[in-house]
């Protein structure tokens, strides 16, 4: 009888542990799924910023070094490989399509041309889908955080190598700018 017993909660401590580990597998497969859909968000905006800096250009030609630091974030990001990279070489190209966007300002002319703002409105929206996808994503992240810090979770973790993942935020130099109410100009 105590056999049975002993047998009994060394079974269940076996399933119990096969839980935790699928339950982590499946919290990092969630997070690397969530990327996959960002990497669909991003390569529409990769497609999308040459024929937006292609058709400012003929307004703007003088603002080559705003160009030159779209187009090189938009070559580091498709260049990127691992999602650190990824979320580091995104940031830097939404800083640099901010001040993209800061420098039309000055151009009313442009804001009038039907192709600019085709283009202007297939990017917001891609930026907005984007921010979509990217709140999906760190919600996967905190929640494979959250188990892999966890007890006792977090001594699975570690005997199979999961770790705690970066979230995809705001690189804290361009957060104070973020934090800047927007100015409203008549």
């Amino acid at each position: 009888m105590k056999l049975i017993i002993v047998l009994v909660v060394v079974v269940l401590l076996v399933f119990w542990c096969i839980s935790i580990y699928n339950n982590l597998v499946k919290l990092r497969n969630n997070r690397e799924n969530a990327f996959a859909n960002i990497d669909v968000q991003l390569k529409q905006r990769h497609d999308l910023v040459p024929q937006l800096v292609a058709t400012v250009k003929g307004y703007a030609d003088h603002e080559k070094e705003v160009f030159m630091r779209v187009t090189e974030a938009r070559s580091a990001a498709m260049g990127a490989t691992t999602i650190d990279d990824k979320i580091n070489a995104e940031n830097a190209l939404t800083s640099a399509l901010a001040g993209f966007k800061v420098s039309l300002e000055a151009y009313p002319e442009l804001k009038a041309n039907e192709n600019f703002l085709q283009l202007q409105n297939e990017l917001s929206d891609i930026e907005n889908k984007l921010a979509a996808v990217r709140r999906f994503f760190n919600s996967a992240t905190r929640e494979l955080n959250n188990a892999v810090e966890v007890f006792p979770s977090n001594i699975f973790a570690n005997m199979f190598g999961f770790k705690k993942e970066p979230m995809f935020e705001i690189p804290q130099e361009d957060r104070v700018e973020f934090d800047k109410a927007p100015e409203v100009k008549f």
